[in-house]
């Protein structure tokens, strides 16, 4: 579901494709609105509906909203108090926007919705206008449009049609369907008796199908144009307020459609014998109902098609089969006497392709329109039918209540368990095992020594100041907020916050001096034996109730598998069902897009059919993409197949599989094999007219990458046209995947809040610490041998005293990091950043300044790695290369330190060594040039011309140090002290005299210094280790203070 619209040999055609998907899933027809979404996303298809259509998650507990932030509007409210990140400069409550839903959606929405009618009609008024090579796309390259040897066709999407190729694919993989379809026929009697319109538009369907199962066989096509079959379909779903069909409605109505297409077959020899009908046979089954009603017993047999079955309130597909199979209590042994109501349904007959209907939707009562149930129901790739069956009624009896005793006696089990771990009357409960223990160390604790008043006073005053002014508490308990203290304001939200959230606030409070953890509640007075006796008698109570806790856990676990294994008999593993395709669909109830996961039997795995795209998957994609849960894509129908036909597939396809296609395309009618030829005909045609127009084209340079980014955002308006925001993205990108490490472990403590109050509060916890730690970060006192800043580059920001806005932003787009897939957590923290960080626009956050500071420190790891790179170089006696680096670095910090003096890093380190390596290597210039071998001094004067002369001349300026002016003094003096040696040939005299007038006066000319090879380290920690190596070896060496 990824794609890049321009940059991929799709071109146009992959980028109008995006589109389409788009409008089906969040219903709105804006195709600009889409496409600047769409960049949004960095072509990422999921990411952009997620930003339009996903609704919040369960509506967070009502708190006060995060007050002066840029973010505020974003990050999800907390189930408990929330602190505010603040922001002297504006401290006016930010708007209540709902968490996931921007303004601009809402608005495009109700767009959308007027302008609903005019795009159908265009849409309708353009598919009569199709050009040539609209089928197989706009680029020359072969590859985006001809099908790669026997590799599965994709199906185009002409325009909410997504669920008609999600069925014809999944109905045409089945190889006994596919015959049926390819081999049907009509006597030419029948086809002239034919009268009624349902029955010449069945014949109809048919003929097109027919056709089109053909093109899937043996195109040389990538994708088919199923446009004829569904105008068909268009007839009869037409509808202004439903342009996308329900899967199931539709797959109803084409098996009904197709039930009597072949019943006229049937009715040539059995008139009117519907068992005799090959689609009943292949797709319907039957069950028994037996039921009691008002006491009166009561049985009948159906047939079924599709089986619905209910998802909400279910795990997984067997529940959900066993909540449809019982309703209500069977009690017929005192049927006569009770009323009481029930029903079980046991399958008598099972198709060869089983289909289940899983029911997604449900009424919402209170708005008044459907909603999607998101839940997660898991299913299997081999379903057992057996525990279903009529034949297997008896063994079923008594295994569910074998089970329903099982499940009382473990709600027993947990009721006893629940009274040991929620011990007490009041309302605080603990485990009893824990009370017991807090108790031993208390009568264990010896009395602690009073500390002074004074330093009490002095540690309580560091600690104050220790403590950083950035989160507050908007609503605390009551409890809290009637103490009187004589707490800072900052302590008192600290306070607040570590009462409701102890573990996201360790890092935020202030340290703990050794004398108050020795303060702890202890006995006054208890005496040895005292102290004995009790210790005795609770050690011994302590142990007796662990092991009941362990033996309930042991015998609830025993339970569990008994549960987990009930139906794991053998004689219950007969009659298998294989998983042969999942239906998926993603969006809401009014509007989504569907694709269909099919697995390939030649092949042995799963192939994903998404419109035109076919591509290989994996059982680990079909479950995050078909189970829910995650994001409001599910699985909405489930096909099985027999294991006989499952067998009777794997024999046929033992051949590879295009000698298998080849085959059916020779069996099929002369008619059908005609049609194919005609169309791969017409396709080499237009392949040949296209070579012809692109050879009468003026070439063209290939685009460069930024071009293509200007041709797109043009589509999207002037908004979008901006180049700077993608070299913001790129830049922010690249900090926030530098800080990756630091992020995935501030996700890693989210595990908790995660797990119980969902995906946004752990994002907010997240923020909230992250944030905090950097902050401390920032306040410590450098070392010569640390510099806080090469760790984050929120250390650096906040060190310099950036926008608020800037660094939260910064810190939220670390956590919208694509490179933070490591999880299924990490994954949905992801997701709702990108969401969140699509909220935040041009009024809350000036990008032009936010591009300035990520530019800044770009600039600053520069020229800390062209710093540190010198330095190592010098150690190691590498003076030419150093000298590059460290003269890099000089220019480029001189530019940071312009805008503060903590911009940049130590300017007087690095004119040391830029210094000292000048001096080394003018000698070794000067040793090579009085050696007067030819080779030596061509050597010296090159190192001289390229190196020496224009570093000189770069340090030569108005605001040059004494230092700096006594060392070039110092190399002058060394080259004019060979004027006039007697050893020097006349040669060699001559190119002293070309060199001095460079050396001496270089006003006008013009400096050319060669910028060295650009190195990056792996990591923050890589750099800062680097860094603290380097300090350290010639920190003893210089005076310099490193800040």
């Amino acid at each position: 579901m990824t794609a890049e619209p321009r940059a991929r040999g799709g071109g146009g055609e992959d980028c109008q494709v995006l589109l389409n998907q788009m409008k089906e899933i969040t219903g709105i027809q804006d195709s600009a609105f889409l496409l600047a979404a769409l960049k949004a996303a960095d072509g990422d298809l999921m990411e952009a509906v997620t930003f339009l259509t996903e609704d919040s998650s369960p509506e967070p507990v009502q708190s006060p909203v995060w007050e002066g932030s840029t973010v505020s509007k974003q990050l999800p409210q907390d189930v408990s108090a929330v602190p505010t990140l603040h922001n002297q400069d504006n401290l006016c409550t930010a708007n209540t926007v709902r968490p996931l839903e921007s303004p601009k959606t809402l608005a495009a929405e109700r767009d959308a919705a007027e302008r609903a009618q005019d795009t159908h009609s265009a849409e309708n008024k353009n598919r009569s206008k199709r050009k040539r090579c609209e089928v197989w796309g706009e680029s020359p390259k072969e590859d985006d449009w001809r099908r790669a040897g026997d590799w599965p066709v994709g199906m185009k999407n002409i325009g909410n049609t997504c669920w008609f190729s999600a069925v014809i694919q999944s109905l045409f993989q089945l190889p006994e369907f596919r015959r049926l379809v390819l081999g049907y026929s009509l006597p030419q009697n029948v086809l002239e008796s034919c009268c009624s319109h349902t029955g010449k538009r069945n014949i109809a369907f048919m003929q097109e199908l027919q056709c089109l199962f053909a093109l899937m066989l043996g195109t040389w096509r990538k994708f088919v144009d199923p446009s004829a079959a569904l105008e068909l379909l268009r007839d009869v779903f037409r509808s202004a307020e439903q342009p996308q069909q329900d899967v199931s409605e539709f797959t109803h109505k084409l098996l009904d459609w197709l039930e009597d297409a072949f019943q006229l077959t049937v009715n040539v020899t059995s008139s009117g014998d519907k068992s005799e009908n090959p689609m009943v046979q292949l797709f319907y089954g039957t069950f028994l109902t037996e039921g009691v009603h008002e006491g009166n017993t009561f049985s009948k047999i159906e047939t079924f098609g599709q089986y619905p079955l209910q998802v909400n309130g279910y795990r997984n597909l067997n529940e959900c089969l066993e909540g449809a199979m019982v309703e209500g209590e069977m009690d017929e042994a005192t049927a006569s006497q009770s009323v009481k109501y029930g029903q079980e349904r046991w399958f008598t007959k099972l198709p060869p392709v089983l289909t289940f209907e899983l029911s997604r939707f449900e009424f919402n009562q209170s708005l008044g329109q459907p909603e999607k149930i998101h839940t997660k129901l898991e299913f299997p790739q081999t379903m057992y039918m057996d525990r279903y069956l009529y034949c297997n009624k008896d063994l079923i009896q008594m295994k569910r209540e074998e089970m329903k005793r099982l499940k009382e006696k473990m709600v027993t089990l947990q009721q006893k368990l629940e009274r040991y771990m929620e011990y007490g009357s009041g309302p605080a409960r603990f485990p009893l095992p824990d009370m017991l223990q807090y108790v031993l160390e208390f009568i264990a604790t010896k009395p602690a020594v009073a500390v002074s008043s004074a330093q009490s006073s002095q540690t309580t005053l560091l600690h104050s100041q220790d403590k950083p002014p950035v989160l507050d508490v908007l609503s605390q308990p009551n409890s809290i907020q009637e103490r009187t203290d004589t707490r800072t304001e900052d302590e008192a939200c600290f306070v607040a916050n570590s009462s409701l959230q102890q573990s996201s606030s360790l890092e935020l409070q202030a340290p703990v001096s050794p004398a108050d953890l020795s303060e702890r509640p202890a006995p006054h007075v208890v005496s040895e034996e005292e102290l004995n006796l009790v210790q005795t008698c609770l050690q011994r109570w302590r142990n007796e109730i662990e092991q009941d806790v362990q033996d309930l856990k042991e015998s609830i676990a025993r339970i569990n598998l008994s549960i987990e294994q009930m139906y794991c008999d053998p004689l219950l593993q007969q009659v298998p069902y294989r998983l042969h395709a999942v239906l998926v669909h993603e969006g809401q109830a009014n509007a989504g897009h569907y694709w269909a996961f099919i697995y390939d039997q030649p092949r042995k795995r799963w192939l994903k059919y998404n419109d035109i795209s076919v591509t290989e998957s994996s059982w680990e994609e079909l479950e995050r993409e078909s189970f829910g849960g995650l994001r409001n894509a599910s699985a909405y129908c489930l096909m099985y197949i027999s294991d006989q036909v499952s067998r009777a597939a794997a024999d046929e396809d033992e051949a590879p599989e295009a000698r298998q296609f080849q085959k059916e395309v020779e069996a099929l009618s002369p008619e059908l094999r005609h049609y194919i030829q005609e169309d791969n005909w017409r396709l080499e045609q237009e392949a040949e007219d296209w070579d012809e127009e692109q050879s009468c084209k003026i070439p063209q340079m290939e685009p460069s990458p930024t071009s293509e980014l200007q041709d797109l955002s043009s589509e999207s308006g002037p908004e979008q046209s901006s180049v700077c925001e993608q070299s913001v993205h790129s830049l922010s990108s690249e900090h926030a995947r530098i800080a990756k490490e630091q992020t995935a472990k501030a996700i890693a403590n989210t595990a908790d809040a995660y797990e119980k109050n969902g995906v946004e509060a752990a994002l907010c916890k997240a923020f909230r610490e992250e944030y905090s730690r950097l902050y401390l970060l920032s306040k410590e006192t450098p070392t010569p041998q640390n510099d806080a800043r090469l760790q984050h580059v929120l250390i650096y920001f906040l060190q310099n005293n950036a926008p608020q806005q800037v660094v939260e932003r910064t810190l939220l787009e670390q956590f919208a990091d694509k490179n933070l897939s490591y999880d299924e957590r990490s994954i949905s923290i992801m997701k709702v950043a990108r969401a969140k960080l699509s909220e935040i626009g041009p009024e809350d956050v000036d990008m032009e300044e936010y591009k300035r500071w990520h530019e800044d420190y770009s600039l600053f790891r520069k020229v800390s790695i062209y710093l540190l790179t010198g330095l190592e170089l010098y150690q190691n006696r590498k003076y030419q290369e150093s000298l590059t680096y460290l003269v890099y670095a000089y220019q480029s910090n001189t530019k940071l330190l312009l805008k503060g003096t903590n911009r940049g890093v130590s300017e007087s380190l690095i004119a040391l060594y830029r210094r000292k390596c000048l001096l080394k290597l003018n000698e070794v210039a000067a040793s090579l040039f009085v050696s007067c071998e030819e080779a030596h001094v061509s050597e010296g004067v090159s190192i001289l011309n390229e190196l020496i002369i224009p570093c000189m001349h770069l340090m030569n300026n108005f605001e040059i140090s004494r230092e700096d002016l006594d060392a070039i003094e110092v190399m002058r003096n060394r080259w004019c002290s060979y004027l006039g040696r007697e050893d020097m040939d006349a040669k060699l005299q001559m190119k002293l005299g070309e060199l001095l007038p460079r050396l001496l006066d270089g006003s006008t000319e013009v400096i050319v210094l060669k910028e060295p090879p650009k190195i990056r380290p792996n990591s923050p920690y890589d750099l800062c280790s680097r860094f603290a190596a380097v300090m350290e070896s010639i920190h003893g060496a210089s005076a310099v203070t490193v800040k």
